[in-house]
């Protein structure tokens, strides 16, 4: 009975090892690399890594190699399908193509939070985020 039972804890990765997966990181990086180990906290070990930037439907790919991620920063975790991973509408280019307007949407992202964050201070009463107290 206990068998039928689903995983709702790091236990749930047991089928993943091995497989090529998909990570995205709470910092909004995305990872592609193989799944060798895992641990109780969900951290994570990939092999063959590599960092996926877009831009539009194209891509751009930074080779990391063996990468190690503090379960905490993950977001999502997924299996890549092997059979329907050429079929993506997505067009791979050099990185020099993606990165300069990858940056300035971080930028304009981060211009955005800077001014969500002062109205919800100011007009809404809401506190700073990572202020003295938060930290644990």
């Amino acid at each position: 009975m206990d068998s039928l039972i689903p995983f709702t804890t790091s236990g749930s990765l047991v089928d993943s090892v091995d497989k090529k997966m998909l990570v995205v990181l709470r910092d909004g990086r995305k990872l592609i690399g193989v799944l060798r180990s895992y641990d109780q906290y969900a951290n994570l070990v990939l092999e063959d890594t590599v960092e996926r930037i877009y831009h539009g439907s194209a891509y751009g790919d930074i080779q990391r190699g063996i990468f190690i991620i503090r379960g905490e920063n993950v977001v999502l975790l997924g299996e890549v399908d092997l059979d329907k991973e050429d079929n993506i509408p997505l067009t791979p280019v050099p990185l020099e193509h993606v990165i300069p307007p990858h940056r300035q949407e971080q930028e304009q992202r981060k211009m955005r939070e800077i001014i969500k964050s002062k109205v919800l201070l100011d007009e809404k009463g809401f506190s700073k985020e990572g202020g003295e107290g938060d930290g644990y």
